[in-house]
Order: structure tokens, then C-alpha cells, then sequence
């Protein structure tokens, strides 16, 4: 998959997530496959609601459905997780690093004023530099 389409998959992935009960879906196919009939009982909304969710859910690539006999349960795709955890993990090395510049930047900084400090009380007490 090209950048583009990962950040396009990403977009699609975190926006299906943005509604509580498409991640309540995710988070119950993390456990085990189910149905749709399966994945409604716990709502309180008609199962065609629910599959309405369930297709955003198809449609970013979370889930995918598939035929067992009579049941069509529903499996989440743990490819495209692994996608949104490198998205995530490569925007936290970044930010880890930002820090460490600021938290070293700072330091530096500190440490300047605690040289111009004790520059100054050795001005006032006489000291030769």
C-alpha cells in the first residue's frame, strides 16, 4: 500500500472510530467473531442500525464479513490495526523526541542562568573571574 493510501485508510479508519458504538463493535469483534444479530444485543437500536454501523466499520477496512454455513459473522482485521498502532507509534517517537530537545534546550538554559548568576555574586564579592 502507498503512503497515500494508508493515509487514506487512516482517514477512513479513524473517522468509522469516531462513533461510540462502532468502537463498542470493535472492541466486542476483539474478543470473537460474531453476527449482527450477536453484535445488537447489547444496543438498544434495531439490528439495521447496527448494520448500518457495521458497514462504515467494512468500509474503512476494520471488519470484514464472512459466510459460516447459515451465519455470516463478522471479523475484525487486525492488519489495519496494526496500521493505525504504527500511525500512532511513529507520531509518539516524534513527540518523544520533541520533548527530549525541550527537556535539553531547557537544561542548557539553566544552566546558563546558574553561570550568570554566580558570575555576578563573584562581581559583587570581589572574586576575579
Amino acid at each position: 500500500m502507498t503512503d497515500a493510501a494508508d493515509d487514506d485508510q487512516l482517514s477512513r479508519v479513524f473517522s468509522a472510530l469516531a462513533d461510540p458504538t462502532r468502537r463498542e463493535l470493535v472492541a466486542r469483534l476483539a474478543v470473537e467473531d460474531a453476527t449482527l444479530t450477536e453484535l445488537a444485543a447489547p444496543h438498544d437500536m434495531s439490528i439495521q442500525a447496527v448494520a448500518k454501523h457495521l458497514k462504515v466499520l467494512e468500509d474503512a477496512g476494520l471488519v470484514r464479513r464472512t459466510r459460516d454455513a447459515q451465519r455470516r459473522p463478522a471479523r475484525l482485521e487486525a492488519e489495519v490495526l496494526d496500521l493505525m498502532t504504527g500511525w500512532i507509534e511513529r507520531r509518539r517517537r516524534e513527540h518523544e523526541a520533541r520533548y527530549q530537545r525541550l527537556d535539553a534546550l531547557l537544561d542548557r538554559m539553566a544552566e546558563d542562568e546558574d553561570d550568570k548568576d554566580h558570575d555576578e555574586g563573584r562581581r559583587r564579592t570581589g572574586e576575579a573571574s
